[in-house]
């Protein structure tokens, strides 16, 4: 394990795999190193062709976290470890990561191409919108000292259980890493702000963006999420579509790298 400093003076803990062109792994919410051994499978799988840095998302596993939180200190700790691999890199971001991964891409960090999986916007009537005060009942939540109640917030609000499934969770070895975390749910979020809520996406959020972009989605996922990369990718000039054979919302990491190693060139 290594660690650098964001600019703000939070340490960011990482693995690296590998050698070759820099590639970033960005987390969706909650998962962070510990409880997902998909980001290092995928590395191992790339490490003749990328130099990949598998890390902890602020507030998560072995990285700090410094308040209050604002989306453009994930920025920053995304540029602080592209500084660390010494060259610009493709940013691969994985649910409400890939659009960290966009936001990081417009604010000018130097990255060549975004991979984006699965990204979990709502643009239409596929699914029920966040309510409009999702981050707030979240940080409510949190502060009272209710960790548990915050993660049945995203179980039923983002993720879109049924209570009663959430509620036999409470039982299964899945829901305690969740609590752990769950104080970084409204990270995510505020990164997602308006992008769930059923509309068409906002015009200027990724206006910036000039370098490559690729939206992935399996063809066994969820339809509001095959929706929502669809929306995504029409909505970048620069961005394709591709979809991943076999795969849900955790990616085939088979077929995940040979998109990856075709679209680095």
């Amino acid at each position: 394990m290594s660690t650098v400093k964001s600019a703000d003076g939070t340490q960011i803990s990482y693995d690296v795999y590998g050698e070759g062109q820099p590639l970033i792994l960005v987390d969706g919410a909650t998962a962070h190193r510990a409880v997902n051994p998909l980001n290092a499978e995928t590395a191992k799988l790339l490490s003749d062709r990328f130099r990949t840095y598998v890390y902890d998302r602020r507030g998560r596993g072995e990285s700090g976290d410094t308040a209050p939180y604002d989306v453009q200190r994930e920025v920053e700790d995304i540029a602080a470890l592209i500084e660390d691999a010494g060259q610009p890199a493709i940013v691969l971001g994985s649910s409400s990561g890939s659009l960290l991964a966009l936001d990081a891409a417009a604010a000018g960090v130097p990255i060549t191409k975004v991979v984006a999986w699965e990204p979990p916007v709502v643009v239409d009537d596929s699914r029920p919108p966040l309510p409009a005060d999702y981050v707030e009942q979240l940080e409510a939540h949190i502060a009272a000292g209710h960790p548990d109640l915050a993660a049945e917030v995203f179980f039923t609000a983002a993720i879109g259980m049924p209570p009663e499934a959430v509620a036999g969770m409470r039982q299964s070895p899945y829901f305690q890493p969740v609590v752990d975390v769950a104080h970084t749910i409204s990270y995510d979020g505020r990164i997602m702000g308006t992008t769930m809520s059923g509309n068409p996406l906002p015009t200027d959020r990724w206006a910036a963006i000039d370098v490559p972009v690729l939206v992935l989605h399996g063809d066994n996922t969820w339809p509001t999420l095959v929706t929502g990369a669809q929306a995504v990718a029409a909505h970048l000039p620069t961005a394709n579509l591709q979809v991943i054979p076999g795969a849900d919302h955790a990616a085939d990491i088979t077929h995940l790298a040979t998109a990856l190693r075709e679209f680095a060139g």
